[in-house]
């Protein structure tokens, strides 16, 4: 919205009245993502307490699980439904400093409020039930890959425009990029199949990263500061895949409209320090479902959008390692009866290991980070 009334509509009067030639910066990306960063910070910032004002007018407390760790039992009644303030702080600043008329920037937007929703049905019925469960599984996967296919067939609609690309993008690998798409199919009547496997890949990416982020909310800041990582390894990406010089120097496929999504992904930086402030150990309030969905819907969107879908697995390398430890419980245990870990996710393995809570946050934050710098130094390594 200040793009358009500052660059596009006021700029132009600078023939008339030359200071407003100044307004020149806002046709610059980095400028306009800093400043929705700090934005969204802000605006987290000065809503934080206001909303947990509310959330415990409301007695909108959160429901341990009795079979979690026991020093949880503590945390209950901690306001929940958090996530609101950090959707809030994503979008707002975006659509005030995007150029709204990117179709990119418009579908991570709806794709976040529409994973949000799941997230809010989800802890609304925890809330009323009283329980620590809301929406059955098959209900919140069910909502989760609709949400994804539709992400798939509005890009499958943008390949047939020529803006977007539906070949893989391979770390490592230079001249390896196969086509998710299956050519000799799209001319008959199984035109449909041949779109499948790329529609598959998109849900899975979009339905495991929100899951995964699900799973990692499990300890104070430890989701949220994992997001912050990401969310700035994403923003730089971004950035590049949209700079036909940066992206030809790496050798990386060059989208042009995906430039105006650097700033959804700054704002998401801003939003997730803005909530760490109140989310940090010993945690005034806490995302829910509504922010874990939300968070892992935008990150594995802007993966999709900007073709770093496998990279994604090193830039999340911490929501990967907590979603492959439920699996590998979970498998464990029906196959052999044996469990591998103490406790799954991975956190509560460390936490029944008596490791203290603040430690494993920490030293989760480190692994994050050392996975986000990694992703970024494989843009060389092909």
């Amino acid at each position: 919205m200040l793009y358009h009334i500052l660059y596009e509509f006021l700029y132009p009067l600078n023939t008339v009245w030359s200071p407003l030639r100044v307004l020149n910066v806002f046709n610059y990306i980095t400028f306009r993502t800093a400043y929705a960063s700090l934005t969204a910070l802000s605006l987290s910032l000065l809503l934080g307490p206001w909303l947990i004002t509310r959330l415990r007018d409301f007695q909108i407390g959160q429901q341990i699980r009795e079979e979690g760790p026991k020093s949880h039992q503590a945390k209950a009644g901690t306001p929940t439904m958090g996530g609101v303030l950090i959707i809030v702080s994503i979008v707002l600043p975006t659509l005030l400093w995007a150029n709204l008329r990117n179709r990119f920037v418009w579908l991570a937007i709806i794709s976040t409020v529409a994973y949000a929703a799941i997230g809010f049905a989800d802890d609304y019925l925890k809330i009323v039930h009283r329980r620590s469960l809301g929406l059955t599984g098959r209900e919140k996967i069910g909502l989760q890959i609709l949400v994804s296919l539709s992400v798939g067939v509005f890009l499958l609609y943008q390949m047939n425009r020529g803006a977007y690309s539906t070949k893989l993008t391979v770390p490592f690998f230079k001249f390896f990029a196969p086509d998710l798409l299956i050519d000799r199919l799209l001319g008959t009547n199984l035109y449909f199949f041949g779109y499948l496997p790329f529609l598959v890949f998109v849900s899975l990416v979009l339905v495991g990263t929100s899951n995964a982020v699900n799973l990692t909310d499990g300890l104070d800041g430890l989701a949220i500061g994992c997001t912050l990582i990401a969310s700035a390894a994403l923003t730089a990406l971004t950035y590049i895949t949209g700079h036909r010089v940066l992206s030809d120097y790496l050798d990386i496929q060059n989208i042009e409209m995906v430039g105006e999504l650097t700033i959804f992904c700054g704002s998401m930086v801003g939003a997730s320090l803005g909530f760490l402030w109140y989310n940090a150990h010993p945690a005034e309030v806490f995302m829910g479902d509504v922010g874990s969905l939300a968070l892992g819907g935008a990150i594995g969107t802007v993966a999709v959008i900007i073709k770093q879908e496998l990279l994604l697995i090193f830039i999340g390398g911490v929501f990967v390692a907590e979603a492959m430890s439920v699996m590998i419980q979970v498998v464990s245990f029906k196959s052999r009866g044996k469990r591998i870990f103490l406790m799954a996710p991975l956190h509560h393995h460390f936490e029944l290991m008596g490791w203290k809570e603040s430690k494993i946050i920490i030293r989760f934050w480190i692994a994050s980070l050392i996975f986000a710098l990694f992703s970024l130094s494989t843009l060389k390594l092909r």
